[in-house]
């Protein structure tokens, strides 16, 4: 694979990954539940401006709008505000490493979802190696020593599983285009977690030029760009090459947490992240390829 492409995945997780570190920025201000639906809405505006530049805005069948509003909270609504509200009491490195439980997730729920892929014993490893991974990231905070709240850690394992839903329920969506998808998807999201922000805590008061900023760019760059972006790369690139942005998304937060928020990450935390990447590598299986053994379970 030629090295922009690397490249590209290389940036695409360092964006991903920073996004825990501008929700702290915009939960100086905001509510999370705003943190949410800001974040939502201007991804859609985002979209549908690129789109229509393109000439490709267009509307979607009617049938189809049922299966886009569950999409769409599943997919952005709920996972985007879920880190906001847990980040109220985790630390954005702990909300990063967190967000790689998503492939263990899809795994999990595709095999029990109807017609889904049955696990095989390597991805099996991999689940339980990623949730062995989540127990030694909250064991600090189990004995009081942690920054990470650790209710709010198992709050925050909702927005993986919410993805893991998602990406599963995509199936649905069969040949559509997948930006014109998350246009939709985020058109529907913002539609319903607007309201919601607005009736639970009123309009958001935003005052400093900081939160502008972070709204921008968590909304324009690393969701409506960041998309677009990974649906132009992955018939280039293939989905298991992109998918490699999971390994690297939560370096990236870490670091920022640790150098930047001057956050606390003590050696069993990392010892927790080692877990997670491991099963990561399980349900990869790239490096098992010359293993013919593992078959579906069940």
């Amino acid at each position: 694979m030629p090295l922009r492409y690397w490249a590209i995945i290389l940036v695409l997780a360092a964006g991903w990954g920073s996004s825990f570190f501008f929700n702290e920025i915009l939960l100086r201000e905001l509510h999370p539940l705003w943190v949410g639906a800001g974040r939502v809405t201007t991804g859609a505006l985002g979209c549908w401006l690129w789109l229509g530049l393109r000439g490709q805005a267009r509307l979607v069948p009617v049938t189809v709008i049922g299966h886009l509003v569950v999409f769409g909270l599943l997919q952005y609504g709920l996972p985007l505000t879920i880190f906001p509200l847990s980040q109220q009491y985790i630390t954005s490195s702990a909300a990063g490493i967190i967000n790689a439980m998503t492939p263990i997730m899809v795994v999990l729920v595709s095999h029990f979802w109807p017609g889904g892929e049955r696990a095989t014993l390597l991805k099996s490893f991999g689940v339980a190696s990623g949730f062995f991974g989540i127990v030694l990231l909250a064991v600090p905070s189990l004995q009081g020593g942690g920054e990470s709240a650790p209710l709010a850690l198992a709050f925050a394992l909702l927005a993986p599983l919410s993805y893991g839903l998602a990406l599963n329920y995509l199936r649905i969506f069969d040949g559509m285009d997948r930006t014109l998808l998350t246009a939709w998807a985020l058109l529907v999201g913002a539609s319903v977690m607007v309201p919601i922000a607005a009736t639970a805590t009123g309009a958001p008061q935003i005052s400093q030029a900081e939160t502008w900023v972070a709204l921008g760019v968590i909304g324009f760059v690393l969701t409506a760009a960041a998309f677009i972006i990974l649906f132009w790369l992955i018939p280039k690139v293939g989905s298991t090459a992109a998918s490699t942005v999971t390994f690297i998304a939560p370096v990236a937060a870490l670091l920022l947490g640790v150098l930047v928020l001057e956050e606390t990450v003590l050696p069993i935390q990392y010892a927790g992240l080692a877990a997670i990447f491991g099963g990561l590598v399980f349900i990869d299986g790239r490096l098992f390829r010359w293993s013919r053994k593992d078959q579906p379970l069940g």
